[in-house]
C-alpha cells in the first residue's frame, strides 16, 4: 500500500508541509511553475535548498504582492504601528482574531490577539474564499480539500471566540498566504496520491505566548481545538510549533495518527521552518510501500437447540456491549433431527475470556469451539460532515487499491426518524448539499 508518513516532531505549519511534500516530487520546479500558474491573487511561491543542523532540505517562501509576510509587512498593511513584543519561536502562519471575529493569518513572530477594529481593511469570509478557490483551475477534488481545511480553521475560531462561522472573516493578506499554503499541500497530496497517510504524534511546543495584550497558552486555542482526539505533546521547546493551518492540514489528510509503520521508503523530504533550534526544525515526509497487514481474530461457536429466540437476542446484545466484532446465527440441523442455530461470536484475542463467560452465562451450551483466523481489512477512518440536519459521521475505508465511503447508519437513521424520510432520501439530500457547496 502506498503510504505517506509525516514526522511532526517539530510541529507543523503550512509552509513546512508544502516543502516536505515538494521534496518528494521528481520535478520540483515544474510544480512551482504550476502552482504560480494558478494565479492566486497577488501570490508567488518559491523554494530553495537550505541546510539546518547539517541536514539539507527545502524551504518554501510565500510572497503577497511581492513581499514576504513579516512584522514589517504587518505594519505596512495596517498603515499604523502595533506594539509587537510577542515572544514566538517560528515564522509560520498563525490566526489572529480581531474583536469583531476577524482572522488575521500572520507569521508566528507577530502572532497575537488584536483588540482593534480595522474597518478600512478588506476581509474575506468563507463565502469569498470559496469564490477565490472555485476560480482556480483545479480539479473539484482539490478544491473540496482546500475548502474543507479552511472550514476546520473557521470552525475552530468560531468555537474559541464564540462567533458564528458565517461571521468569521480572514484578513486579506493572511487569506492569500493561507490559500497558497493550503492549495499547495492539497495539490501535492493529489499528485502524490498516497492510499494511507500516517501522522506521528504532533509536537505542539510548550509554555505561553506573551503579547502586549496578554498571554496565550501553547498550543493556541484554535490549534488545540483542531487537534482534539489527536495525540499531541509539549516537550522542552518553549513556544508554538504547530499552527492552526498546519493542524487543519494534518487533521484533514491523516488516515491515522501513530508511530512510523514498517515500510520500504521510495522518497524522503525535509520541509524546513524559518527558525533555528538545537533540534532540526523541519517536517519530515517519507513516501513508500507498506505491506497489507491484517490482525488475528478469534471465532467462538456453539450449537443450540434448547434456547428461546428472546434469549439468543439478549445474548447477542451482551456480546456486542462487551466488544465483540460481530455476532450472528445460522440455522442448522442438529442430532435427532432437531432444528437449531449455530451461534458465532468474533472477537479479539484479548476479549476471548470475557466472551466465553458470556456464552456460558447467557446460553444453554455446554461447550464452545474456537477457531483462530487471520483477518485482512481496509483502513477505516471517520470524517464529520456538516449538513442541514447537523453533523453526520462518514466512514471512509481504503486499501488494496479501493476507497469506499458510507454515512454512519445511526446518524442517518436518527435524521430519517426526525424528518420522516427514508434512509436513501437522507443520504441523497446530504450528497446534494455537498454538491452545492462545491459549486458555490
Amino acid at each position: 500500500m502506498k503510504t505517506l508518513y509525516l514526522d511532526c516532531g517539530m510541529g507543523a505549519a503550512g509552509d513546512m508541509l508544502t516543502a516536505a511534500l515538494l521534496e518528494l516530487l521528481p520535478d520540483k520546479e515544474e510544480f512551482l511553475r504550476e502552482l504560480n500558474g494558478l494565479e492566486i491573487p497577488g501570490v508567488t511561491v518559491s523554494g530553495e535548498k537550505i541546510a539546518k543542523c547539517g541536514i539539507q532540505g527545502m524551504q518554501v517562501t510565500v510572497k503577497v504582492n511581492g513581499i514576504e509576510e513579516s512584522e514589517d509587512m504587518h505594519d505596512h498593511v495596517h498603515e499604523h504601528a502595533h506594539d509587537h513584543n510577542c515572544e514566538h519561536t517560528h515564522d509560520h502562519d498563525h490566526n489572529h482574531i480581531h474583536e469583531h471575529g476577524h482572522i488575521h493569518d500572520t507569521s508566528h513572530e507577530q502572532a497575537h490577539v488584536h483588540h482593534h477594529v480595522h474597518s478600512h481593511h478588506h476581509h474575506s469570509g468563507m463565502h469569498e474564499i470559496g469564490h477565490i478557490v472555485q476560480d482556480l483551475p483545479l480539479s473539484e477534488k482539490v478544491k473540496a480539500d482546500i475548502l474543507a481545511v479552511f472550514s476546520l480553521i473557521a470552525e475552530a475560531e468560531s468555537h474559541v471566540h464564540g462567533v458564528p462561522v458565517k461571521e468569521i472573516h480572514f484578513h486579506e493578506v493572511g487569506t492569500m498566504d493561507a490559500i497558497a499554503d493550503i492549495t499547495a499541500v492539497c495539490l501535492l497530496m493529489d499528485k502524490l496520491a498516497p492510499e494511507k497517510v500516517i501522522v506521528s504524534p504532533v509536537h505542539v511546543g510548550s509554555g505561553h505566548v506573551r503579547c502586549a495584550h496578554g498571554i496565550l497558552p501553547v498550543p493556541a486555542p484554535a490549534t488545540a481545538y483542531i487537534l482534539r482526539d489527536v495525540p499531541i505533546y509539549g516537550g522542552s521547546i518553549r513556544g508554538e510549533l504547530c499552527t492552526p493551518t498546519g493542524a487543519a492540514l494534518l487533521k484533514h489528510f491523516a488516515s491515522e495518527f501513530g508511530n512510523m509503520p514498517v515500510m520500504k521508503t521510495d522518497a524522503i523530504g525535509y520541509g524546513m521552518g524559518k527558525k533555528d533550534f538545537d533540534t532540526v526544525n523541519c517536517v519530515r515526509a517519507l513516501l513508500g510501500e507498506t505491506e497489507e497487514t491484517g490482525d488475528t481474530i478469534v471465532e467462538l461457536q456453539c450449537n443450540l437447540d434448547d434456547i428461546t429466540s428472546e434469549a439468543i437476542g439478549f445474548a447477542q446484545e451482551q456480546f456486542f456491549e462487551a466488544g465483540a466484532l460481530d455476532v450472528y446465527t445460522i440455522p442448522v440441523q442438529m442430532k435427532k433431527s432437531r432444528p437449531g442455530v449455530l451461534l458465532t461470536v468474533m472477537c479479539r484475542e484479548e476479549d476471548k475470556e470475557t466472551m466465553l463467560r458470556l456464552f456460558f452465562r447467557n446460553t444453554t451450551t455446554l461447550g464452545v469451539r474456537e477457531n483462530v483466523s487471520r483477518r485482512y481489512k481496509l483502513s477505516r477512518t471517520i470524517r464529520k460532515v456538516d449538513t442541514e440536519f447537523g453533523e453526520v459521521r462518514k466512514k471512509v475505508a481504503s486499501g488494496y487499491g479501493v476507497t469506499r465511503e458510507k454515512y454512519e447508519y445511526e446518524d442517518i437513521a436518527r435524521i430519517a426518524k426526525e424528518q420522516e424520510m427514508n434512509l436513501e432520501e437522507v443520504a441523497r439530500r446530504i450528497d446534494m448539499q455537498a454538491g452545492r457547496k462545491a459549486e458555490d
